[in-house]
C-alpha cells in the first residue's frame, strides 16, 4: 500500500453510532486510518483511543481539525453540531463526512455549502442507503420501467414508542428538539426522503401536519405530509411513533401505470413487484457493513480515483423538506 494514498481521519464523537455503525465499516478500509478522536468528555475520548490504538485524543475540536495530521473529518455527534463542527473542519482545509440530518435548519445546510465551495474541500453526508444493493435493485427496477410511468409515491411507517421514550425525566436526544431538530421524524424520515430524491429527483413542494397523540414527550410523535417532485408527481407520507406493536409498518409503495412497487426502508423486506407479468418477491443482499459502499466511495473520491455525489449539496434538498413538512421554514 502507498503510504501516500492513505486517508488520515480525526473522529468527532466516540459514541453507538461511531463505534457500532461506522468502525466495523471503517475497519475493512486498507487505506484509511484513524489519527485522532475527540470527545467532550476527556475520560471517553481517552478509553476510546486506547481500544483502538489511535494515537491521539482531544476535548476541543478545533484541536482536531487542525492535526497536521488529520485529512478528513468524520462528524457522529447529535446533529445540533454537525454544522459548527462541518464548518470548523471545512475552514481547517479538512473533508468531511457527516452524520446524517445535515444539519438541524435549512440555513445550516446552505452555509455547509458555502464554505465548502469557497474551501474547495467535499463535505459528505451518511445516506449511505443510496449505495447499498437492497436500494439499488429498487431503482433498477423504476429505471427499467418495471412499472411503467411513475404516478405517486406513499411513504407510511409506524412503530410502537420505545422503552426510554417513557422516561419523561431523561428522554433520549432524539426527542429533545433543541438537541436533534425535531423528534424521531427528523431522525429518520430523512433516509425514506433522501432516497426517494434519488429516485425522482428533487423535491420542490411540501407541507405537513405534525402532532403528539401520546403525550410521552413534547414533541411531535405522528406526522402526515404532502410533497411534489420537480416532474410533477405527488406523494405523500405517514408517520407514527406511538402506534400499537400490531400496526407496526416500514414501507413505501411506487404506484405506476403499469403496477407497483413495494419495499422497506429499515427493515430491508423482500422488494414486492407487482406488474402485468405477475406478482414476484426480490431479495437485495446488502453487505454485512452496510457503511461500506459509501465509505468506498468516498475513500476514493479523496484519493482522486472517482467522484461521490452523496455530499452536502445533495443532501440540503432533504433537509429543505424535513423543514417544510414540520412547519421549520
Amino acid at each position: 500500500m502507498d503510504t501516500q494514498n492513505i486517508i488520515k481521519w480525526g473522529f468527532i464523537g466516540c459514541g453507538e453510532a461511531t463505534e457500532k455503525k461506522f468502525l466495523p465499516a471503517f475497519s475493512t478500509l486498507v487505506d484509511s486510518k484513524i489519527m485522532a478522536v475527540m470527545s467532550r468528555k476527556e475520560e471517553r475520548a481517552k478509553r476510546f483511543a486506547g481500544r483502538y490504538r489511535i494515537p491521539r485524543w482531544y476535548t476541543d475540536a478545533q484541536n482536531l481539525v487542525t492535526d497536521p495530521d488529520v485529512d478528513a473529518v468524520y462528524i457522529a455527534t447529535p446533529p445540533s453540531t454537525h454544522a459548527t463542527y462541518a464548518l470548523m473542519a471545512l475552514n481547517a482545509g479538512k473533508a468531511v463526512y457527516v452524520e446524517k440530518p445535515l444539519a438541524t435548519h435549512y440555513d445550516d445546510c446552505l452555509r455547509i455549502n458555502r464554505v465548502s465551495a469557497a474551501v474547495r474541500k467535499p463535505c459528505f453526508v451518511a445516506y449511505y442507503r443510496r449505495y447499498l444493493p437492497y436500494f439499488m435493485k429498487v431503482k433498477e427496477l423504476v429505471d427499467s420501467g418495471a412499472i411503467g410511468k411513475m404516478l405517486t409515491a406513499q411513504i407510511r411507517f409506524a412503530v410502537p414508542p420505545r422503552d426510554l421514550d417513557y422516561n419523561s425525566s431523561d428522554l433520549p436526544w432524539r426527542l429533545q428538539p433543541d438537541i436533534a431538530g425535531g423528534g424521531y421524524f427528523y431522525d429518520l424520515a430523512p433516509h425514506q426522503l433522501d432516497f426517494l430524491q434519488q429516485l425522482f429527483g428533487p423535491i420542490v413542494e411540501a407541507q405537513g401536519f405534525k402532532a403528539n397523540r401520546g403525550g410521552l414527550y413534547s414533541t411531535e410523535d405522528t406526522v402526515s405530509a404532502s410533497f411534489r417532485f420537480a416532474d410533477g408527481m405527488p406523494a405523500s407520507g405517514v408517520w407514527c411513533f406511538v402506534a400499537h406493536e400490531s400496526a407496526k409498518e416500514d414501507r413505501i409503495l411506487l404506484i405506476g401505470e403499469r403496477g407497483q412497487i413495494s419495499f422497506s426502508v429499515f427493515t430491508y423486506a423482500p422488494i414486492h413487484l407487482q406488474n402485468e407479468e405477475g406478482s414476484r418477491h426480490i431479495g437485495g443482499e446488502n453487505p454485512e457493513h452496510v457503511q461500506f459502499p459509501l465509505l468506498r466511495e468516498i475513500v476514493d473520491h479523496l484519493q482522486g480515483k472517482s467522484i461521490c455525489r452523496c455530499d452536502s449539496v445533495s443532501a440540503t434538498p432533504t433537509n429543505w423538506a424535513i423543514d417544510r413538512i414540520l412547519g421549520k421554514i
